[in-house]
């Protein structure tokens, strides 16, 4: 007689990466808030630069100490530095223009649009298949991303055109970079293909910044920052990029980018979370929201099966 294998593995490894890619969206929130006192001196882009520079020198040494002097030196960094500025590195610029030109709110909502993006590229470059589990999970997300934006108190309308353009590609640059940082180093480890893409990233939206600052752009303040904002600033690279990043590479490379990125949308209730240990107020409708992502991050990877018709 042969034995059936126990489902309990496979269970709790799908869990276990599920609370990873959480883990990962809970640092990226708490970064955040830490953004707010760094802004008032220095331009988005240059914050940008600076946010993703630090992390990639943070993760440089890691990954030279876990791996080896000859994996780092013998790994592409030339499609390290192509997959990494295209992805991630265009795709915050992207983001900071699409803000600029829109507002906070269809950030939001076209973020929000991301699991729809990274599920159609699985299902036309890996021949995914569509299930009432996937869909169902994919609306209860999208349901619970829009639910947040829709109560937000006194946030301004959804812009659209040019700035919701470039929001939609950040989104899209971000998914496919996110993709491509796993199956194009199947032999990096996490730490490998998280440090050599975001390395590629800093050198490309570094090179934008020098541009535009030379091109007598807005400049950074750097003398208006204390000790306080500089923590902020390592802790925004550190914590809410590189060490995030990391997560979020392994949740992909577990889960794939269609089921990880259905995790985006619970992003604001973590900053509500943070925002409320420290003194602020409780948001039942963000609490709700989150609950619709949990449920449709559990039903579209089949944790929580549906009933089957008689």
């Amino acid at each position: 007689m042969t034995a059936t294998p126990s489902p309990q593995p496979a269970l709790k490894s799908a869990l276990g990466a599920n609370l990873i890619c959480s883990a990962s969206m809970l640092l990226w929130a708490a970064g955040l808030p830490a953004a707010q006192t760094l802004m008032a001196h220095v331009p988005s882009l240059q914050l940008a630069a600076a946010r993703i520079g630090l992390s990639a020198l943070f993760l440089l040494p890691i990954w030279w100490l876990l791996d080896g002097r000859s994996v780092v030196l013998g790994a592409n960094w030339w499609r390290g530095c192509a997959i990494g500025g295209a992805g991630f590195g265009i795709g915050a610029f992207m983001m900071t223009v699409g803000q600029s030109l829109t507002g906070p709110v269809t950030v939001a909502v076209i973020s929000a649009s991301m699991p729809v993006v990274g599920i159609a590229l699985e299902v036309f470059l890996d021949g995914r298949r569509i299930t009432a589990g996937l869909l169902l999970g994919v609306v209860l997300s999208l349901a619970g991303g829009f639910l947040v934006v829709h109560g937000a108190p006194g946030e301004p309308g959804i812009g659209l055109g040019l700035g919701a353009l470039f929001c939609f590609g950040s989104v899209l640059s971000f998914t496919i970079g996110s993709r491509w940082a796993v199956t194009y180093f199947p032999d990096l480890s996490v730490v490998g293909r998280t440090t050599v893409t975001l390395t590629g990233a800093a050198i490309c939206i570094g090179a934008v910044a020098l541009i535009g600052w030379g091109l007598g752009g807005q400049r950074p303040d750097w003398a208006a920052l204390g000790w306080a904002d500089l923590g902020a600033l390592m802790f925004y690279s550190i914590s809410g990029m590189a060490i995030s990043q990391l997560l979020w590479i392994y949740a992909v490379g577990r889960l794939g980018i269609g089921l990880s990125s259905l995790h985006i949308n619970a992003t604001p209730f973590y900053v509500m979370l943070i925002v409320f240990a420290f003194g602020g107020a409780w948001d039942w409708g963000q609490a709700a929201s989150a609950l619709l992502v949990g449920l449709g991050v559990l039903v579209a990877q089949g944790l929580i099966p549906l009933p089957k018709r008689a």
